[in-house]
């Protein structure tokens, strides 16, 4: 992995990282550090801390368990270690952030922004110059793109939905823009987390180079696939076409599933031609592949010839179905942005802005590399003259199908149930029946503990 933080710290500053990632585990926010730890100070040292990949990449997996698109049987949820993931499955706001998994993803996220915020102060203090402007553009952006994308995932997990009529007057995230610890942290409101989202991401797009060599570098595509989600989030869907648009523009390729061989135990490779940003989260216990049964109706819903039905997922002893089809290639989920995702985008924002011909053939372009092949010639029928509704329809079901536990079901039901779809999510656990309404708080999950005792934070209503 390019430069995985390759480039040469002084001890000092080495010194100045790890303790500062030891004292944001315990305390996460407001906790005041050694004044006499050394702050780096050259554009390398700069370098380095924004090239922290283990904490840039890392998503909470909260995003996944409650997005109800899997049951457990109560003798497998039983045997979890983790009592958390047990209350997220049946949706239980009840002392959920008394569990050091949530807590440790709040710290994780918060660190990287403090990590950024550390680049940015340490750039304003140096001249951007003709020998260094370069490598100067690329770590502020660098640091901008992480911010954004730190805070807007923050908000997935810990926010309500961004609604246009309310986000003025709905709780956001801390919005951090420096390192002064004598500032206690306290909640924006929705409206103002997502303009610093999309200022960061924005100005991000403004400074990165169009590629690099790897997906966990952020570049220009990756700063403007991060908008488009953004606004597909905020159904502001011209801009959501416009940034869709233009990353497809930079990298447009997609996986053709029939070259994949379906008898590996993960057939789709990491840091294949479709992943724009490589980011993950753990693979919990509750994920396992024989725990986790998908549920009916989705299985139901690929068609015979579909490829997906075989590389994403392996039939159980039972007849049940868990899911293995990870962009990772591995057993961590895929939390990142792939090339299908963009297309499903661009194809949504397409339909909804009243461009039907677009959505087709971007619906199009994608199915077709999902289906089998006979003497070579694709199984697949492709669409046409379906009307908007019924293409809408469509894609919202493809989005379903193609971007399975990538953290994107619990973003969908969320800005979907705002819209109106009135999905509902049950589930059963001895007996009783959990259910999760559309627009519940629950969607929310509660801030750790910790935090709303050391800060001005207000703690999500239940």
């Amino acid at each position: 992995m390019k430069r995985y933080i390759t480039q040469k710290l002084s001890s000092l500053s080495l010194l100045f990282i790890a303790c500062f990632l030891l004292l944001s585990c315990e305390k996460y926010l407001d906790v005041k550090p050694d004044q006499m730890l050394a702050v780096p100070e050259s554009l390398d040292d700069l370098q380095a801390i924004i090239d922290n990949y283990p904490f840039q990449i890392t998503q909470s997996d909260a995003l996944e368990v409650g997005a109800g698109e899997f049951v457990v049987t109560d003798a497998n949820l039983a045997s979890l270690s983790s009592d958390f993931h047990r209350r997220m499955y049946q949706w239980d706001p009840y002392n959920l952030f008394q569990e050091g998994t949530i807590a440790s993803d709040w710290a994780r996220y918060y660190t990287t922004i403090y990590n950024c915020n550390t680049a940015l102060e340490g750039l304003a203090k140096i001249e951007r110059n003709n020998l260094n402007a370069a490598q100067y553009d690329q770590i502020k952006g660098r640091a901008l793109f992480v911010r954004a994308e730190k805070l807007f995932h923050a908000s997935l997990v810990w926010c309500m939905v961004y609604d246009p009529k309310n986000a003025s007057n709905t709780l956001g995230m801390p919005i951090r823009l420096d390192t002064d610890f004598n500032k206690r942290s306290s909640r924006a409101s929705l409206e103002d987390t997502y303009k610093q989202i999309i200022a960061d991401a924005t100005l991000a797009a403004q400074l990165l180079v169009e590629q690099t060599s790897s997906p966990v570098e952020p570049n220009r595509c990756i700063a403007d696939a991060l908008l488009a989600k953004v606004y597909l989030y905020m159904a502001d869907y011209e801009n959501a076409f416009k940034y869709a648009d233009a990353a497809l523009v930079l990298n447009n390729q997609l996986l053709d599933y029939s070259t994949l061989d379906a008898t590996k135990p993960y057939p789709i490779p990491q840091f294949n031609k479709e992943v724009i940003y490589h980011c993950l989260a753990g693979y919990p216990q509750i994920l396992n592949t024989v725990r986790a049964q998908i549920v009916d109706d989705l299985i139901a819903s690929y068609e015979p010839n579909d490829l997906r039905l075989d590389l994403f997922f392996i039939k159980n002893a039972d007849g049940t179905y868990g899911f293995r089809g990870l962009y990772t290639g591995t057993t961590s989920l895929f939390m990142g942005i792939a090339a299908d995702e963009l297309y499903l985008i661009r194809a949504e924002a397409a339909v909804r802005l009243q461009k039907t011909d677009i959505a087709m053939k971007d619906l199009n372009a994608l199915l077709v590399t999902r289906f089998k092949k006979e003497n070579g010639k694709t199984t697949y029928r492709e669409i046409h003259d379906m009307n908007s509704d019924e293409l809408l329809t469509r894609i919202l079901l493809e989005r379903r199908k193609s971007l399975i536990f990538r953290g994107i079901r619990w973003y969908d039901l969320k800005r979907l149930n705002r819209d109106g779809a009135n999905i509902v999510l049950k589930r059963k656990v001895e007996g009783k029946e959990f259910i999760l309404q559309p627009n519940d708080l629950r969607y929310a999950l509660p801030i750790p503990n910790d935090i709303i005792e050391l800060s001005d934070i207000v703690q999500n209503p239940r």
